[in-house]
């Protein structure tokens, strides 16, 4: 074994080491892969406490007159800074603690409501909401979620009311999506009270205006040559800390007080650290999925500003004796942006529910969401500026700060290709592990049949059942139908792929994106199908189902079932090979491997 093999089979174990230790119940997208549909964790469509749906109306009111009369996001743009009184004003309305603990000052709330609060903060301003995300959603989440009673009751009061800021320091130079990469050291003292640390971070949103940090950091392993990835609490105010670049100058979101930093022999005290010993790996992943989550959110106000924009303007605009909106390609563009629309509202909620529900082992889940609301808003964005035409271009429009905004989701908390890949290796793992299995007792029957026997069955079983997709109303069970034969047809590729390229296949991306684009666009669609059949019912939060939503949603299945068709079609039908060898023609490297489009 050549010292590269030795390398890659040394990630494969802390991988699944990382992603595959503790609960592991069948999620959802698991499921999908498995060719089971997990009703219950996207079906009856989630509502929020009858309790708390008051207060958040209340909430939702408060934030919107707040918004509107002091929310300014050309001057926080062309300023590129987010007042103090914006900031005062989340703090006041609760948004900056929404979903702490009310014995630490927060509101309380569910995932879903500070979901539906940000999306307001989204539909107006990215800077605000991308602002709200760092200092929230991820910089004193893993308070929230891994600190002790003492850290919390420490560190959370000024940071829930706003009086203090949070920011979640990971990235560095060579530590981005690549989690696992970080630099920063944290040596322990000799007498054990402190740990010393010494790195650069970048990129770190809040990081000049932030009161407390949440810093990833390597710290030794007890008995071995080892490091491990452990979260300390780190202040501006410790000796040693270093602000090399308070506010970088960037295309977009330029409100935000994006930073650079280094950490000089920094003294943090063994109090501060945060989580298990080594374990920090753990809290930051599990941070960034609540962050993926209040992501799409963000995600779907932006979307919805670039709807309503798109209407307005095509049904005002005239050209060639008609609106706009009289037009084809026109009409196709405002389409799509509806259904898309319908099916981002409906994703956020779902899997923001999955957390408020207490569930375990979402990370492919936030995931999904995370890719298919970035998308789809660079989608909006383009097609509303399209719409616009010219005009577009110009500052006095929102739409040329969006597109600017816009490009950092598919970048942030994890580059959409990478997100690809996990979704699609770590989906696949079920079902090959047990064609694992049952090759592995093929070779070695004295390992004993009964695991290969159970392996072999849900095999067997997924092949010839097409999962039920249960639904009340009607008029959704042809739609129903058609998900759960694809479904089924999904779990036959992804059988072929594991069967065909076993190990390799780990390596080969273009094929994890057409199994990963099935697997979102089935999450997204079940979501849509949920939603829908809760408004058809009369039961939804939102209301009954109007022709304009009914439309919309329908519209975004048949749409959605198309590219799934498309995706299982391209496994075995494409241009993989000549795409690669010109790529590679270019780049002045080998030829690649042959046999990716199947013949």
């Amino acid at each position: 074994m050549n010292e590269a093999e030795i390398q890659r089979q040394k990630e494969i174990k802390e991988a699944e080491e990382l992603l595959f230790t503790g609960p592991q119940a069948l999620g959802f997208a698991k499921g999908l892969f498995l060719g089971r549909f997990v009703s219950d964790w996207a079906m009856p469509y989630p509502r929020i406490a009858a309790t708390q749906q008051a207060e958040l109306d209340k909430s939702l009111a408060e934030i919107r007159e707040f918004l509107d009369q002091q929310l300014d996001p050309v001057a926080i743009d062309r300023g590129a800074d987010i007042p103090r009184h914006i900031i005062d004003g989340l703090g006041h309305i609760g948004v900056l603690g929404m979903t702490a603990p009310k014995e630490y000052g927060g509101r309380g709330f569910s995932q879903r409501a500070y979901c539906k609060m940000l999306e307001e903060i989204g539909a107006r301003c990215a800077s605000t909401s991308v602002f709200t995300n760092a200092h929230h959603s991820i910089g004193i989440r893993a308070l929230l979620l891994f600190g002790t009673r003492e850290q919390k009751q420490r560190w959370l009061p000024p940071l829930v009311t706003g009086e203090q800021l949070a920011a979640f320091a990971l990235t560095e130079e060579q530590a981005g999506s690549d989690a696992a990469n970080v630099q920063t050291t944290a040596t322990p003292s000799p007498d054990g009270s402190h740990y010393i640390l010494n790195g650069e971070k970048r990129y770190i949103t809040n990081a000049s205006i932030a009161h407390v940090l949440t810093v990833m950091a390597r710290t030794p392993v007890p008995g071995s040559d080892k490091t491990a990835i452990t979260a300390f609490l780190v202040t501006p105010d410790m000796p040693g800390f270093t602000m090399l670049e308070p506010r970088m100058e960037k295309l977009g979101i330029k409100g935000t007080a994006t930073g650079r930093f280094a950490l000089r022999d920094v003294a943090v005290p063994k109090e501060n650290i945060l989580g298990p010993i080594g374990k920090g790996l753990k809290v930051a992943l599990t941070v960034l999925d609540f962050g993926r989550t209040t992501f799409g959110a963000c995600c779907t106000g932006a979307a919805r500003t670039c709807l309503q924009l798109a209407v307005d303007h095509a049904n005002k605009r005239r050209q060639f004796k008609k609106t706009l909106g009289d037009f084809d390609l026109v009409k196709k563009k405002i389409g799509r942006m509806a259904a898309d629309l319908y099916a981002m509202e409906a994703m956020t909620a779902v899997t923001a529910s999955l957390i408020d529900r207490g569930l375990e082992d979402y990370m492919i889940e936030t995931a999904m969401l995370k890719v298919f609301t970035t998308e789809r808003l660079w989608e909006a964005v383009n097609d509303a500026f399209q719409i616009y035409g010219g005009s577009a271009y110009f500052t006095d429009l929102p739409l040329e700060r969006m597109l600017r905004d816009a490009r950092i989701n598919q970048i942030g908390e994890g580059s959409n290709e990478v997100l690809i890949s996990f979704i699609a290796l770590v989906g696949m793992r079920g079902p090959g592990m047990e064609f694992k299995e049952i090759y592995d007792t093929m070779f070695n029957p004295s390992r004993g049949l009964g695991k290969a026997w159970s392996a072999g069955m849900n095999r067997l079983g997924a092949a010839v059942k097409i999962p039920n997709v249960p639904v009340k109303s009607e008029s959704l069970r042809a739609q129903a139908a058609q998900l759960g034969r694809l479904i089924w047809r999904f779990n036959l590729s992804v059988n072929k792929a594991l069967i065909k390229y076993r190990e390799p296949v780990m390596d080969m991306q273009l094929v994890q994106e057409r199994i990963a684009g099935v697997a979102m666009e089935m999450f997204a669609s079940a979501c849509v199908i949920s939603r829908l059949d809760s408004q058809l019912q009369g039961v939804s939060q939102n209301g009954a189902s109007s022709p304009e939503s009914r439309r919309a949603a329908e519209l975004f299945l048949r749409q959605s079932f198309h590219r799934i068709r498309r995706f299982l079609a391209e496994l075995t039908d494409n241009d993989d090979e000549a795409l690669l060898a010109t790529a590679n023609s270019v780049l002045g490297k080998s030829e690649p491997r042959a046999g990716l489009n199947g013949k």
